[in-house]
């Protein structure tokens, strides 16, 4: 398949579009509740997504080879309060099934935080593996860290690829190295960005650092570590829990970097709501190559079909 169309249900700033569209994708369809996320989506991609999924139709959606969805994570993040699908956020998985099970497409790739391979004991994970299965699909899963491939990031995803016909998947092997931190920071950066004296100070007189240039890291216990790659962006963590050298917040810019979105990506919004948004979007790097090798085993499949057809 050179080329596919593809929808982004919970598209957020677009990080599956992204990554399709590097693979050869058209999106035919694009839905977000948060209407920042949508004026950033049209400024980018010049399409208009839609609203609510829950009062979308399978009929409005158009034909398409590929659903995506990062559906929403709350629920089974670590950060959160892990209610699982008795969080109302939790239960729109179901409207992923509900258009799957109308459109039935060739493959499906969603996205979801990694403490869903272990909420409820597994079961909710086995519960969305069942609904899948039921339809038809075969289903992969696997945890994948945005360091493994190429992003000085450390953000563990889990990684669920579907096909309607049985194919030969494999997710894509790690890499060996990953963009360094100098790649991705500005060089001029507004004093607004940093840190107050008072917390700066806080953390040099608590920490020291083994690497001359680090992303320093306070959890929510007050511990800090620094590394030459960043933890995990949150969308909803405090202000202050990222900082370069210990002294000064990213900038928005280099938040998109962070996830893999290219210099080309305009940001509409201001910086709160675009932090949020970057916290919030899936690593394009994981995605265009989970996708590319989707697409790979659909085109093995076909040619071993086409050997034993001709043989």
């Amino acid at each position: 398949m050179s080329s596919f169309k593809f929808i982004d249900l919970f598209c957020g700033i677009g990080g599956f579009h992204l990554g399709a569209v590097q693979n050869g994708g058209e999106c035919v369809f694009a839905c977000d509740i948060d209407q920042d996320v949508r004026r950033a989506y049209h400024a980018n991609f010049g399409l208009d997504p839609k609203g609510d999924i829950t009062h979308i139709s399978g009929s409005d959606i158009p034909d398409h080879d590929m659903l995506c969805a990062g559906f929403p994570c709350q629920p089974f993040s670590i950060i959160g309060n892990r209610r699982g699908f008795s969080d109302i956020r939790g239960t729109l998985f179901f409207d992923i099934a509900r258009i799957i099970q109308a459109k039935k497409p060739k493959f499906a790739v969603l996205e979801n935080v990694k403490q869903l391979a272990t909420h409820d004991q597994g079961r909710t994970l086995k519960i969305i593996l069942e609904t899948l299965k039921s339809m038809g699909y075969s289903t992969y899963w696997k945890i994948l860290n945005a360091l493994d491939y190429g992003l000085p990031q450390k953000r563990e995803r889990l990684i669920i690829v579907c096909f309607r016909e049985y194919a030969d998947f494999s997710f894509p092997p790690k890499e060996t190295s990953y963009k360094p931190l100098l790649d991705i920071l500005e060089k001029d950066v507004d004093e607004g960005h940093y840190a107050s004296d008072r917390i700066v100070n806080k953390r040099k007189e608590t920490h020291k650092s083994n690497y001359p240039l680090a992303i320093w890291h306070e959890n929510k216990g007050g511990h800090i570590s620094s590394y030459p790659f960043s933890c995990a962006l949150r969308a909803a963590a405090s202000y202050n829990y990222l900082l370069v050298n210990g002294e000064r917040r990213l900038t928005p810019r280099e938040l998109l970097r962070l996830q893999g979105f290219p210099d080309v990506f305009k940001i509409v919004c201001n910086d709160n709501r675009t932090r949020k948004q970057a916290g919030n979007a899936v690593p394009v790097p994981i995605i265009s190559k989970v996708i590319r090798e989707v697409l790979n085993a659909s085109r093995t499949k076909r040619g071993k079909e086409s050997n034993r057809a001709a043989s």
